[in-house]
């Protein structure tokens, strides 16, 4: 029987590792069975392995029993592609959680890193610092908390210009082959022995940076991206989900393989920033300063990130608490604590009579009674202004910005008082409001709709890649289906033409048409979506996707489901 199975499953796991790290009761398995934004489903357990050949034992467990295996590291993902999606798969679905396989390695004098299975962007970043060097990506909107091989293999493009998506051909992962084999694959270009037991052993316990590491051909970055982005007149976007050229074993694999570590570069901390936030009802102007920059400068700012008013307003009235929690512990604080709310809301969710997602009601209640959080100069812009521009320039870049800004907007002022583009220069203070306020606002239509959910349907998340010969990006969206919208959160990584409309839809509305409708008008302007952060089970994935994930998984043993693909063994229908 079915039960029995399952029971043999759930003991061989607490044997092969210990039963306090075997979730089975739905409480405790709720934070990684739902995502942050959409997305949740069953999963008979949640497995935490303290070290990588726990996990390859896991994982050969999970053949043996036939079972589908989600791997998720800080499920942040947006699409809900790091959890269970419905209850309608063929098998038994098992999350591995892998944030306690948090190896990181420093090779080749700073220059690269080995990340592991759990690894996050703050604990990289955070280790880099001390040296001189920084992430192939740091902290964003979505990605608060957001591990390493999550970005590698969700192709997140992040926000810095110059490094482009995270990449590298560089991974050591285990594939399941047609014929139900399970294989241990090291293409780290480092020799660690020919068991899988013996390459997992010195994986976790060699010192990485003495071994032998083979200066590769291989790329551990998208070394290609300044060129490409640059091109402002191609007909094509600068980079998105499906683009062939960065599918690569784990990069893009979207847990089609399970990744135990990756091989990134690292890149030099600036001698100096300046931050310049700048404000237009003019969005021309924006598309004037993409256009002067990324076709003269000889240095691109590090960030060119992009809000439109509907984003700062729901940033300060929905993010407000998770500003003054980074603010006040930090962003390596944030994964314990929604931890921490998630268990409450199963708690909460426990009790007969609450409404639902209690702890966010009580922290949009309480962050109502902090004083303005923002500094008055970014206050009075938003007053004056409904479009925002944040430049984050270093060394090289700081003067022609200035000067640019200078020769075509006149003089900086903290005041506006005409319909004019405005600029100033950030203090360090200024600079850092400001782009936490950005970063922090992903989750504003999630919390909107809590609040408001006897007004409000469906979130409609769309992260949308424009060719890079756009200018009328702020035109795309007709009034007819603006109109359809409670709130039309709108900002971009704007040089990138990547945008994320995070879209809470007025009740009644239907939003599957909508969407149709939506999507019909990008690809008339042969956009592409999703643009960074993996097609979940939103979007249906491209036929060079889909056929990516096949060949990488042949028995969809590994996140059934993706790119509304089929759920089923062997894809069957």
């Amino acid at each position: 029987m079915k039960d029995t199975q399952a029971q043999q499953f759930i003991r061989a796991l607490k044997q092969a590792l210990s039963p306090r790290q075997v979730l089975t009761a739905e409480r405790q398995t709720l934070r990684y069975r739902r995502g942050i934004r959409i997305g949740e489903g069953n999963a008979i357990a949640v497995v935490i392995p303290h070290s990588f050949l726990e996990l390859w034992n896991v994982l050969k467990l999970c053949v043996a029993f036939d079972k589908i295996i989600i791997m998720q590291a800080a499920n942040t993902g947006l699409n809900a592609g790091s959890t269970p999606h419905g209850n309608d798969y063929d098998r038994d679905v098992i999350i591995i959680s892998t944030l306690r396989l948090n190896l990181l390695s420093i090779i080749k004098n700073g220059t690269q890193v080995i990340a592991g299975a759990g690894t996050t962007l703050t604990q990289l970043e955070n280790a880099l610092r001390p040296i001189g060097r920084g992430p192939h990506s740091i902290i964003g909107s979505s990605c608060i908390g957001a591990s390493v091989i999550g970005g590698v293999c969700n192709n997140s493009g992040g926000n810095l210009l110059n490094r482009g998506p995270a990449y590298t051909e560089l991974a050591l992962y285990a594939q399941l082959n047609a014929n139900g084999q399970l294989s241990l694959v090291n293409h780290l270009g480092i020799e660690l022995g020919e068991t899988a037991e013996e390459i997992l052993f010195n994986l976790e316990h060699a010192d990485l940076g003495r071994h032998d590491v083979s200066d590769e051909k291989a790329m551990a970055s998208d070394r290609e991206y300044a060129v490409r982005v640059r091109d402002i007149h191609a007909d094509t976007p600068a980079r998105f989900n499906a683009d062939p050229r960065r599918l690569h074993e784990a990069s893009g694999c979207a847990g089609k393989l399970a990744v135990f570590a990756v091989r990134m570069d690292t890149f030099p901390l600036p001698a100096r920033e300046q931050i310049f936030f700048i404000g237009t009802n003019r969005p021309d102007d924006f598309t004037y300063l993409r256009q002067q920059i990324l076709t003269d400068f000889r240095e691109l700012p590090d960030m060119a990130e992009y809000m439109h008013a509907s984003y700062f307003d729901g940033a300060e009235q929905y993010r407000k608490d998770t500003y003054l929690l980074i603010r006040r512990f930090g962003p390596g604080a944030l994964p314990r604590l929604f931890s921490l709310k998630s268990w409450v809301d199963g708690l909460c969710e426990s009790i007969p009579g609450l409404p639902p997602r209690v702890p966010d009601r009580i922290l949009q209640y309480a962050s109502r009674l902090w004083p303005d959080h923002l500094p008055g100069g970014i206050r009075a812009f938003r007053k004056q202004f409904e479009h925002f521009l944040i430049l984050k320039c270093s060394d090289a870049a700081v003067t022609p910005t200035r000067q640019l800004l200078l020769q075509h907007f006149g003089e900086p002022t903290r005041s506006p008082g005409e319909d004019i583009t405005c600029w100033f220069e950030c203090t360090e203070k200024e600079g850092s409001a400001a782009l936490l306020h950005r970063f922090v606002a992903g989750g504003a239509a999630a919390r909107h709709a809590i609040m408001h959910s006897e007004e409000t349907g469906e979130i409609m998340p769309l992260d949308v890649a424009l060719p890079r010969n756009t200018e009328d990006w702020h035109e795309i969206l007709p009034h007819e289906i603006l109109d359809q919208l409670a709130a039309p959160y709108r900002l971009a990584h704007f040089f990138c033409m990547v945008f994320h409309w995070d879209f809470v839809v007025k009740k009644g509305v239907d939003a599957s048409a909508l969407k149709q409708r939506i999507m019909s008008l990008l690809d008339e302007r042969g956009a592409k979506y999703p643009a960074e952060h993996n097609v979940g089970h939103v979007y249906e994935a491209e036929p060079t996707l889909a056929n990516f994930y096949q060949q990488l998984d042949p028995t969809n043993s590994f996140n059934a489901g993706l790119g509304k693909m089929s759920k089923n063994k062997y894809y069957a229908k």
